[in-house]
């Protein structure tokens, strides 16, 4: 049961003010740094994020949302040259499509390099990697780096307007909550696999099949069609 002591350790600021942005970023920063769980608005959800580095940081993430091992997070990056520092090998059709659509709602799995000191679940070897379109998020992300970040809510239950229903859903597991208002789309991220030949979309979002086969013609559709010439 969730005690007034639990709640005073939660922090929730107002991004729509600069003065409480500015704080709450700090905050956040400074509580992934330490391996606590923020939540923080995306372009298309918001997010609970935690050091992808720190595995017992990536374990409270996935306990706070009642997820296992066998479902791990995305991770997000603040910079497209993250991404180079992640992978083992980034095909050419992966590399146009971040030019074509990052920042924005596009997640990519890609394999990553086995040097990575992270744990962030049964990944098989890969990991699906997004550069967010929201000022809040990539302000955060710069300074942290890498984040392990999954959709702000309970698994089962509906995704969070806002950063204050999350904080219904979430209570104390997060320490900093990031408030931007509610968001103007909640459509979550399309999914590409590039480590299939040709690349796939696993799961259709935001970006539609479209816009997407104009930069790779010949990626291959959910339904496991190929909408190339």
């Amino acid at each position: 049961m969730t005690t007034v002591a639990d709640w005073l350790t939660v922090m929730l600021y107002d991004c729509r003010t600069l003065a409480d942005r500015d704080r709450g970023i700090a905050a956040a920063v400074e509580a992934v740094k330490r391996g606590d769980l923020i939540v923080l608005p995306t372009d298309t959800l918001y997010g609970i994020g935690a050091d992808a580095f720190k595995s017992y940081a990536v374990t409270s993430l996935l306990n706070a949302k009642g997820r296992g091992r066998d479902m791990p997070p995305p991770v997000l990056v603040g910079s497209r040259h993250t991404l180079d520092g992640l992978v083992y090998t980034l095909p050419q059709a992966a590399r146009d499509l971040v030019e074509a659509f990052w920042p924005g709602a596009l997640t990519l799995i890609v394999e990553h390099s086995p040097s990575l000191q992270w744990d962030l679940g049964d990944t098989g070897g890969t990991v699906g990697v997004r550069m967010p379109m929201h000022p809040v998020a990539l302000e955060v992300l710069r300074e942290t780096g890498p984040m392990a970040v999954s959709s702000a809510n309970k698994h089962g239950q509906p995704a969070s307007p806002t950063a204050e229903h999350a904080r219904d859903q979430l209570g104390y597991a997060v320490s900093v909550y990031l408030e931007a208002g509610e968001l103007p789309d909640s459509v979550p991220s399309t999914i590409v696999d590039v480590t299939a030949d040709p690349p796939r979309v696993v799961r259709p979002g935001a970006i539609p099949l479209e816009k997407l086969c104009d930069v790779v013609p010949h990626l291959v559709g959910p339904d496991g069609g190929e909408r190339g010439e």
